[in-house]
């Protein structure tokens, strides 16, 4: 039961990154149109392509952040941890989990769900340039982002009291490797 439910929101953390992973072909496409477009004679910059960016960019860091955890791809300080068993290694990252990351994804929801309310009720426009975009859309994402990594964070710690009990971390769903453990697969 609970293994199904790590793998579910594993699963679920996976799909949603790769379908906000979209946003850097958007950035790039932009980014290039508007370095273009700067040194074509007769056009000038566009007003929208800044406030497009940094929309792509905050949505893509904000609904990448539970792939990542799921792909046990954020940095840790594990000069001393990776010679830790396992049995400890999960210890450790529970407890991490529950004072540390819990209430600090609590807070992201709650407070992103409050601003992503007033953002709604006064209909916000960006400020930072004259096309004035509507940007209530992806201020709604940062209590989803929340909400996914607190599902993803309670995936995480059922992984932890199974490494706790077993010994043996779970296995992740495949998807990207690092170049460095496919270089190491590859010479062993």
């Amino acid at each position: 039961m609970l293994t199904k439910f790590v793998y579910t929101v594993e699963s679920l953390s996976v799909w949603v990154g790769r379908a906000f992973g979209w946003c850097i072909l958007i950035l790039t496409l932009s980014v290039t149109y508007e370095v273009f477009v700067r040194y074509m004679p007769g056009y000038k910059p566009t007003v929208w392509a800044f406030d497009m960016m940094v929309q792509m960019y905050g949505a893509l860091f904000l609904m990448a952040g539970a792939y990542c955890l799921a792909q046990d791809g954020h940095v840790r300080g594990d000069v001393l941890y990776r010679l830790f068993p396992v049995r400890v290694q999960a210890s450790i990252d529970f407890i991490l989990y529950l004072i540390f990351f819990m209430p600090g994804m609590i807070a992201l929801a709650w407070y992103g769900a409050e601003i992503a309310s007033d953002s709604w009720r006064y209909k916000e426009v960006s400020w930072n340039s004259p096309a004035r975009i509507q940007i209530y859309f992806f201020k709604t994402l940062i209590p989803l982002a929340g909400g996914l990594l607190i599902l993803q964070g309670l995936s995480e710690m059922v992984r932890c009291c199974k490494a706790i009990r077993s010994g043996v971390w779970m296995e992740r769903l495949d998807d990207v490797k690092e170049t460095e453990d496919l270089l190491t697969a590859h010479n062993t």
